[in-house]
């Protein structure tokens, strides 16, 4: 095993097409539990979209709802509190792992309902992951067996809270035709020490022509306060 730790800046600024990320982790004082999400698109239709702050979280909407074509892949709540637990996902899985505490089930036994996304060829992973206010978290990904979508493998992974470290996945490798998913373990990444230069820096190393929006949340792992900051391209 590597212990290698990245900058999601590098990691980013040379992918054209990570797809949707989720980063979880601690900034570098350990004052701060960290959470990053954010979502590109290549169709009309996924980039027609901005997050809005909701009461619980943030949910996902039509920028220009004329143009919305097909909502079932891309309009959902991607961030859901829920008594300590902060759960990030790139798809509806955020309400079932929501239902799935309300049940008195673990992060790993709600997803178990779960697999990839139905979008032949592409067969998008589902990646979820679950933020806990002492800063330690744990990260999911639901992804086909074969090119056929025959079967769906599961990983979940549990962090201990480290000072500085955090832990990022995506859906995809890169861009391709059909998109390649994402290989390995979550990648080992740098977390920031204050919200408005992190945030800053995350969003403008994402792919300008396919990056669409970016929320980015600091819990103080003392007091529970958030501090939330979001980005959407359609309303620069």
């Amino acid at each position: 095993m590597s212990y290698k730790v990245d900058s999601l800046r590098e990691l980013l600024i040379n992918n054209t097409y990570p797809g949707r990320g989720i980063a979880l982790g601690n900034s570098p004082d350990g004052k701060y539990a960290v959470a990053v999400y954010f979502i590109m698109g290549r169709s009309v239709n996924s980039r027609n979209r901005i997050f809005k702050v909701e009461e619980d979280g943030i949910s996902t909407e039509a920028y220009d709802p004329s143009k919305l074509v097909d909502p079932s892949l891309i309009i959902y709540h991607p961030v859901r509190e829920y008594e300590d637990h902060l759960i990030v996902t790139n798809g509806n899985q955020t309400d079932t792992v929501r239902d799935g505490y309300r049940e008195g089930k673990s992060f790993a036994e709600a997803l178990r309902s779960r697999e990839f996304e139905p979008d032949a060829p592409n067969w998008t992973p589902r990646i979820s992951g679950v933020l806990e206010k002492d800063g330690s978290y744990q990260m999911s990904i639901l992804k086909s067996v074969d090119e056929d979508g025959s079967a769906c493998v599961r990983y979940t992974y549990e962090y201990p809270a480290v000072n500085g470290l955090g832990h990022f996945i995506h859906t995809y490798v890169g861009d391709g035709n059909p998109i390649p998913s994402f290989e390995g373990e979550p990648e080992r990444v740098f977390m920031g020490d204050a919200i408005e230069p992190f945030a800053r820096d995350v969003w403008e190393s994402l792919n300008p022509d396919n990056k669409v929006s970016l929320y980015v949340c600091f819990i103080n792992k003392e007091t529970g306060e958030k501090e939330v900051r979001i980005f959407n391209k359609n309303e620069e």
